[in-house]
């Protein structure tokens, strides 16, 4: 009867057998717990790298939805326009019939809840900066299909926003450090995400209660830094709100969860306070003037506490780090350059004749300058000289400005 001697410890220890066959089996070192380890990494880390690219969908179709949507509208008024109906700025609510505005309408909450959705997914230091694509999908829709010309500024700040966002999504974190309510209630309570709340909060009451009845009419930097801190509050709470809600969908009870209605009440103010002040500046001042500051403050204002509040920044290289903020720069030009400008007609071919213009004029130039400066020279000598044969005073004549003072006046 062959007999066989087992020894299989199967916790990382020895496993293996020896049989009375003739033949020695070497023992094997069978590692499960490693093993079971390392598979639980790898899923975690393909679930990651799905859930950033599903926020970045949802972050891109936003864009396109929120983009789409002012044209919807626009287009809607226009139509109201041309019926003779009370255009919404005379206060006529003639827009409620129209289906095109409810088009832009539905669009909008569309886009709207992709932004929610995607900050659930990916970090904010991406959905964030990406949202200056809806820009850009406004500014390219209404050269289509408003007739609204989009210049070569615009054209070259369109491409420089795509650049700067293609930057960003190849060197956002792609590592999700917050999974369940319990880990952002640790991240909240967390010394360095409570200063800066505390700092937020109160430069936030500053410029409310202070410096907004001074200085808010004529300064276009007080209204969009309310809206701007207290935004960087606004996507943290939308970001532990979505986490709630992914909880739920996998059957989790955030119902008694006593952070999840904190977020929704801390979400509910923020946003309260970013449209009221942001209505203001936008009544005050020039739109192409809001929008671009607007940006630049909020996005940093978010970049900053995502920071702080999400540590995403942790697992970024230097060269993802300068990547991330290269690209965002881009942006930021890109941004500038289609609102600045979007007012002066700049194409190629106009751009072509001015150059042909200038080159012409240039030889021209040179080769009248040292005449014309010699009988510039001439004429004024001899006008002194007439001037000094009437009697006037020499020291009282001038005419480097063009004009011609005389103490015969006084």
């Amino acid at each position: 009867m062959p007999s066989c001697l087992p020894c299989a410890l199967l916790s990382g220890v020895w496993a293996g057998q020896n049989c009375t066959f003739g033949q020695h089996l070497h023992c094997l070192v069978v590692n499960v717990t490693d093993h079971i380890n390392a598979s639980s990494l790898t899923m975690g880390q393909d679930r990651g790298k799905y859930d950033f690219y599903i926020g970045l969908g949802l972050a891109i179709s936003s864009s396109i939805f929120i983009g789409g949507s002012f044209i919807l509208k626009k287009k809607g008024l226009l139509r109201l326009a041309r019926k003779g109906s009370m255009r919404a700025g005379q206060g006529g609510h003639a827009y409620l019939k129209e289906w095109l505005w409810w088009a832009g309408l539905l669009s909008m909450g569309a886009g709207e809840a992709a932004n929610f959705a995607a900050y659930a997914f990916a970090p904010a230091t991406l959905v964030t900066p990406l949202g200056a694509l809806s820009v850009l999908v406004s500014a390219v829709l209404s050269s289509y299909f408003l007739t609204e010309r989009l210049n070569l500024h615009g054209k070259l700040g369109c491409m420089l926003s795509i650049l700067g966002s293609t930057t960003m999504v190849i060197h956002a974190p792609q590592e999700e450090e917050i999974s369940s309510l319990e880990d952002m209630a640790r991240k909240l309570v967390d010394p360095g995400f409570f200063v800066f709340a505390t700092l937020v909060i109160i430069v936030a009451v500053i410029f409310i209660f202070v410096v907004g009845p001074r200085h808010g009419q004529t300064n276009i930097l007080v209204y969009i830094t309310i809206c701007s801190v207290i935004g960087a509050l606004s996507v943290s709470c939308v970001k532990g709100l979505g986490i709630a809600i992914k909880e739920a969908i996998a059957g989790k009870n955030v119902v008694r969860n006593p952070l999840a209605w904190l977020l929704l009440l801390g979400l509910v103010a923020c946003v309260s306070t970013q449209i009221n002040y942001l209505n203001k500046a936008l009544d005050i001042f020039n739109t192409s003037l809001v929008t671009p500051i607007y940006y630049v403050f909020f996005t940093t204002s978010v970049l900053t506490c995502s920071a702080i509040l999400f540590k995403e920044w942790e697992h970024m290289g230097t060269d993802d780090v300068i990547g991330t903020l290269s690209g965002f720069l881009t942006i930021i030009v890109g941004i500038f350059l289609l609102h600045a400008f979007k007012d002066i007609s700049v194409s190629l071919a106009t751009l072509a004749v001015s150059m042909r213009k200038e080159e012409r004029a240039f030889p021209a130039a040179n080769g009248m300058t040292s005449h014309s400066t010699y009988e510039l020279l001439h004429n004024e000598s001899a006008e002194d000289m007439e001037d000094r044969e009437m009697g006037l005073p020499f020291d009282s004549v001038s005419r480097r400005n063009g004009a011609m003072t005389s103490s015969l006046d006084h």
